[in-house]
Parts: structure tokens; sequence; C-alpha cells
């Protein structure tokens, strides 16, 4: 099997979307604006986000893992008072050798399905509620685990149109539904706080870590928290609007065979109404 390269994947993904999809856009909307609303999870609007991260110093032998999250965000309008956001993560793997004897591992791994309720008309302070399925799309044993999960997710952020703050925290927590397919039975949780702070013209300072926990694991084995942070800029391709994105953390806790550090690069089309 052809050896998944990070970089690769992540221009062939861009070319791919350039390609297939093409809607017409809102031009009212200034860079910052447009910035604010793709660091709003629960923004009411279409975008395809292609986020790929780089895990170094993986497993036993220190490999480098990569990790291309393709992340299309749908809007659906129930009324004028809610929305449901959808949010699908679809992740593309390369996964180095765990012991001298085995090999790089490239495929999908699991799909994570979140659907949020929120209100179509938020004021300073905007939320989401509601389920997160993990579906076991994997396509080897090294890439996932075969059984269902479900679990709630939450997120809640704060962005107001005169300041250059947009800050919030994302939660969620997936259980398995069964334990007798690969992999057993599971119980991870996810915390992703996040803060932007915007310049005008499009460009912005970015932290936004994603804390993971296997509840399951023994003890000390359970979490790994990141600290760290980067730079976004808006760009625009014609009239598309396209959110770019490099960042760098370190993993101050994580299991013994955990990643030490993570590089992030993410590319987002844009499709406002």
């Amino acid at each position: 099997m052809v050896k998944v390269d990070g970089v690769r994947a992540l221009a062939a993904a861009a070319q791919v979307t350039m390609l297939l999809v093409s809607a017409p856009v809102r031009a009212e909307l200034s860079a910052e604006e447009l910035a604010k609303l793709a660091q709003n999870p629960v923004g009411n609007l279409i975008s395809v986000p292609f986020q790929n991260n780089t895990n170094y110093n993986v497993g036993p032998l220190n490999g480098n893992q990569n990790i291309l999250n393709i992340q299309p965000v749908i809007p659906i309008e129930i009324n004028p008072e809610w929305n449901i956001i959808t949010r699908t993560i679809v992740p593309v793997i390369s996964q180095p050798k765990l012991s001298q004897d085995s090999e790089r591992k490239n495929g999908i791994g699991d799909t994570a399905f979140t659907a949020f309720l929120s209100p179509a008309k938020p004021g300073h302070w905007i939320w989401g509620v509601g389920p997160i399925v993990q579906i076991p799309t994997n396509t080897s044993d090294e890439l996932g685990n075969k059984n269902w999960g479900l679990g709630p997710s939450f997120v809640v952020l704060h962005l107001d149109h005169g300041s250059p703050w947009v800050y919030g925290v994302l939660l969620n927590n997936v259980w398995s539904l069964s334990s007798s397919k690969q992999g057993g039975s599971y119980n991870n949780g996810l915390i992703q706080p996040f803060v932007n702070y915007n310049f005008k013209g499009g460009l912005y300072l970015t932290s936004a870590p994603i804390a993971t926990v296997d509840w399951n694991a023994d003890s000390g084995q359970q979490w790994t928290v990141p600290l760290g942070g980067g730079v976004g800029k808006i760009f625009h391709l014609g009239r598309l609007p396209v959110n770019t994105q490099l960042s760098a953390y370190y993993n101050v806790v994580h299991p013994d065979n955990g990643a030490s550090w993570q590089l992030r690069a993410q590319v987002q089309f844009m499709f406002p109404k």
C-alpha cells in the first residue's frame, strides 16, 4: 500500500474539494468576520475543513503518526429559532510500526458524527448540544475499534462582534455500545478549550489544544494534555473564503507510548449563506 504523506494528502484533498464543490458565497463579510465565523463550531455555514495532525514519537519505536481529518460541517435549519449543525470527522491515518516485526498501517480510522442543536439567533454566548456517534469505518484493526459508540457532546463559546476575542470549550464522551467485536469496550472523553485573537485583515492568533482521556486505561496512562498554539489567516480563492491555520502543541501529559508533540495544519473552505 502506498505510504500516506500528510502534506500531499492535504493538498490532494484540497484540490478535490475545489474541483467538486462550487457555490456562490456572501461577499459582504469582512476577513475578520469570516475568521470569527470559522472559529465558531456551530456557525451557520457550510464548510469543509481538512485538518492534518502529525504526531511525533508515537509507540515504543518513537515513530511519526499522521492523521488527516476530513471534517465537513453542514447546518440544517429546523425553523427560524433553531438549527442542527452536523459535523463529521473522517480520519485518514498513517500509523507507524509498533514493533520491529510489524509494518506501517495506512487507511481510514473510525468516523465521528455529531449533531448539535443550537439557537439560530444567539447572543454573545453561543451554545450547542447533541449526540456524538462513533462509526466503525476503520480499514484495519490497528486503526480503530469495530464496536459502535455513542455519547453526549456540548460546546459553548463567547463571540462579540465588537471584540477581537473568540473563546470557548467543546466537550464530549463516547461509550462503546458493545464489547464483543474487535477492540472491545471503550470509554473516551475529549476536552477542547479554544481561544482566538483576531486582527483586522483576517490574521489571528489561536490556541485549541485537544485533551483526551481513556477512562479504561491504567492510572497514569489515561490523559493526553497538550499546550501550544499558532497563527491563522483568511484568504480568498476568487470569491471563495479559505481559512488557513498552522499550530504546534507539546503534550505535557501523555501515556508512555503517546506522542510527545504535534504539528497541526488546516485548510478550511467556507461557504457562507
